[in-house]
């Protein structure tokens, strides 16, 4: 294992105190280290719904990433791949709580699940009125070790994003909840497998590939997909992606949608364009209308080789919710 690392046990707490310092003008870390969460710079913003999600670590800039203007309030970064408990969950919805209630954006793996609705109860007891919206747009597979039903992927980017803007722009918590879930509803993801990825405490790969095999239908923890084929060209892996989710969105000739390529950790942009390339003419190829993209590194498996597809279908008011202003660390524009 070769990893820019010092004491494999060190790794969240010293990339969390690298992190928060680049980014003092936007971000500050809490100050207990036993309830580490990542929060705005200047506190909850008063009358606001405050947006809260995290997970565990290893999916950067996912979630800490995107705290700022127009998307979350705080994010709750776990041990590697493994869920945060409730005590610094319920730390980061007080601080996240300016008056007006707090969404939880959860993805849908056990951990996250059971730990965030612990929290949302102990918030609960205290008079913060918390709502959960829990994501599941990977098509690849209903069940798997991690999860009951399917698993949260990229889509929860795009929830984030857009469920952001809608309490920026001074939405109540039930409004904000509402967005959030059509969002997630109109989302599909699936993802690829060219390489395992390594968690620092393990010291070797989460699951085996061969040199010339990879796995159609990654989780972001390397959870089982579909199936393990041979290497093939980047089209035919697109294919085996998109045919997936238009057929399970059941995207249609006049549908608008927003393409979003992302990469896993190990995957340089000039792949993931020629994957956007194929995805963009393939949907053009429908009838359909590619109205935004989004492309790049923002829920990876750590060193993993790979990319996925998401694709959500867009209405007017999900369009200028997801082209309202945003500053976090990880993305930025109209600011």
């Amino acid at each position: 294992m070769k990893k820019l690392i010092n004491d494999p046990q060190n790794v969240v707490a010293e990339s969390v105190e690298g992190f928060v310092a680049a980014h003092a003008d936007l971000v500050i870390a809490s100050d207990n280290p036993e309830e580490l969460f990542v929060s705005r710079a200047g506190g909850a913003v008063q009358g606001k719904v405050g947006l809260v999600s995290g997970g565990g670590s290893g999916h950067e800039p996912l979630h800490a990433g995107f705290v700022g203007v127009g998307m979350l309030d705080a994010a709750v970064p776990g041990p590697v791949f493994t869920s945060p408990t409730p005590d610094p969950i319920l730390a980061a919805t007080k601080a996240a709580d300016g008056g007006a209630g707090v969404l939880h954006i959860v993805k849908n793996y056990t951990g996250d699940v059971l730990n965030f609705e612990t929290a949302a109860e102990l918030a609960d007891a205290e008079g913060i009125n918390v709502r959960a919206v829990v994501t599941d747009d990977d098509v690849a597979v209903q069940d798997s070790l991690y999860t009951a039903g399917r698993r949260g992927v990229a889509g929860t980017v795009l929830v984030e994003k857009i469920a952001g803007a809608a309490a920026e722009r001074g939405d109540d918590l039930d409004t904000v909840a509402e967005i959030a879930t059509r969002v997630n509803a109109g989302a599909r993801s699936m993802g690829v497998a060219l390489t395992a990825c390594t968690v620092p405490h393990a010291g070797k790969p989460s699951f085996d590939l061969g040199e010339d095999e990879i796995e159609i239908g990654i989780g972001i923890h390397g959870e089982p997909g579909r199936r393990r084929i041979p290497l093939a060209g980047a089209d035919e892996i697109t294919d085996l992606l998109l045919g997936p989710i238009v057929e399970d969105l059941a995207v249609t000739s006049g549908d608008q949608v927003l393409l979003f390529v992302n990469g896993m950790g190990g995957t340089p942009s000039s792949e993931l364009y020629i994957v956007y390339r194929h995805a963009r003419a393939q949907l053009e190829a429908k009838g359909v209308t590619v109205a935004r993209s989004l492309v790049g590194n923002y829920i990876t498996s750590l060193e993993m080789q790979g990319a996925s597809i998401t694709v959500l279908r867009l209405d007017d008011e999900l369009t200028a919710l997801y082209d309202a202003p945003v500053h976090t660390p990880a993305l930025r524009w109209g600011v």
